[in-house]
Parts: C-alpha cells; sequence; structure tokens
C-alpha cells in the first residue's frame, strides 16, 4: 500500500469517528463543552497516529502508532459511555457507536499483530536490507483482513 487511507481499518476507524462527530454536531453534547472537546481530541488522535505510524515506514513504528490509536479508540468508547450516563446518548445511539468502535478495535488489533508478524522490516529499511523496491510495497503493506 502507498497510502495510509488504503487499510481496511483506518476505513474502520473513519465509521466510528464520522459516527460520533455526527452526534457531536447536534445538540445534546452542546450542554458539556468539555466532554465535546475531549471527544474531538480522542478521535482526531485517532487518524493522526495511524497517519503518522504509516508515514515512517517502519512496520515496527507503524505497530505501535496503530496501538495508540486503538488505545484512542478506547479512550472515546469510556467518553460515550460517559455521555450515556450523563443522558447525552440514548442506549440505542449508545450500542451503534459503541458496536463501530468494537470493529474498528479488532481491525486495529489484526493489523498490529500481522505488522508484528512481518520477517519485512518497513520501506525505509529495504536499501539497508538489500531488498529491491517491489518487495517494499507488496510484502510490507497490503490489504489486511477484518481482525
Amino acid at each position: 500500500m502507498n497510502d495510509f487511507t488504503q487499510f481496511e481499518a483506518f476505513e474502520r476507524c473513519r465509521e466510528f469517528v464520522r459516527s460520533i462527530g455526527a452526534h457531536l454536531n447536534r445538540g445534546t453534547f452542546s450542554k458539556d463543552p468539555v466532554l465535546m472537546t475531549a471527544l474531538r481530541k480522542t478521535t482526531l488522535s485517532i487518524y493522526s497516529n495511524f497517519g503518522e505510524g504509516f508515514e515512517r515506514d517502519g512496520n515496527r513504528e507503524f505497530a505501535q502508532f496503530v496501538s495508540i490509536a486503538k488505545g484512542s479508540i478506547g479512550e472515546s468508547r469510556a467518553q460515550l459511555i460517559y455521555a450515556l450516563d450523563l443522558g447525552y446518548l440514548k442506549p440505542e445511539t449508545f450500542s451503534e457507536l459503541d458496536e463501530l468502535g468494537k470493529t474498528a478495535t479488532k481491525c486495529l488489533g489484526g493489523l498490529i499483530r500481522h505488522l508484528n508478524g512481518l520477517s519485512f522490516r518497513g520501506r525505509k529499511f529495504k536499501q539497508r536490507d538489500g531488498l529491491p523496491d517491489e518487495h517494499a510495497s507488496s510484502e510490507g503493506f497490503h490489504r489486511m483482513p477484518d481482525a
């Protein structure tokens, strides 16, 4: 893969974040600007860490940053529980958002396991390891199964 947006795991993260964003843009969350800000920061962290990790061109670094993104999903899910408990979300809305978060987490976990199992260390190591360019793009980064 040549771009972090091509990963299925990243798409699942986007679905989760967009769904949260749709509720943040409605009136109920406006009662708690601290929660709104916290959710915006944690969901931004999901995107940021996935992208930064990929662009570092090393599989270990990528796995570490994906792990941080996975943690941000957990943080977002916890904040959604807080929103549920304070009456900002209906139970059915919370359940939908939480399921999207769980799906994204599973995808990220699968990607981490995959990256940690590769013998190819990443694109930035290809010259040092004596690998041709085509090896870097075909074995190091490819479309991942969902989990």
